[in-house]
């Protein structure tokens, strides 16, 4: 398995001692980012909360870093990376921030150090769009939502 080297660093020295992101199995393709709050948050139903995570990262160009939900977070207590899977350009190098959003019906608590979102390092393939007058026919043609079945 090809492993890519990522310069990141830790901007506020009282949060040194916060894991740098991780994978929590072998086999795990997101890293969990970690809280990086002085005092505990409350997320009320229905809220969104941008929580700072002390980490800013250098990508390579043709690569970003996607945010998205953490699948425990998002079952048990509703709450989802709003925008996910967010993107973290390479060309980013300010403070990675997670927006969550608390779709339960319970508040939720986010602690110090919780692991509340990950991260997927990923290529991309930037284009150059090619305006034609007709695109090339397909069996499947204009359906979309739900054309081919259930």
């Amino acid at each position: 398995m090809d492993k890519l080297t990522i310069k990141i660093s830790r901007l506020n020295e009282e949060f040194f001692d916060l894991p740098l992101p991780e994978y929590a199995t072998e086999g795990s393709a997101g890293m969990d980012i970690f809280a990086a709050i002085k005092e505990t948050m409350i997320v009320e139903p229905g809220a969104v909360v941008l929580v700072p995570t002390n980490i800013a990262i250098e990508l390579q160009p043709g690569y970003e870093c996607q945010v998205r939900s953490r699948s425990g977070l998002a079952i048990k207590n509703g709450i989802f990376a709003l925008n996910s899977p967010g993107t973290i350009d390479s060309d980013y190098r300010g403070e990675v921030k997670i927006i969550l959003a608390n779709f339960g019906k319970k508040p939720f608590t986010i602690n110090r150090g919780d692991r509340i979102a990950q991260l997927v390092v990923s290529r991309y393939t930037r284009v150059t769009w090619n305006e034609v007058d007709k695109l090339d026919e397909t069996p499947r043609g204009e359906g979309g939502f739900g054309s081919t079945g259930i």
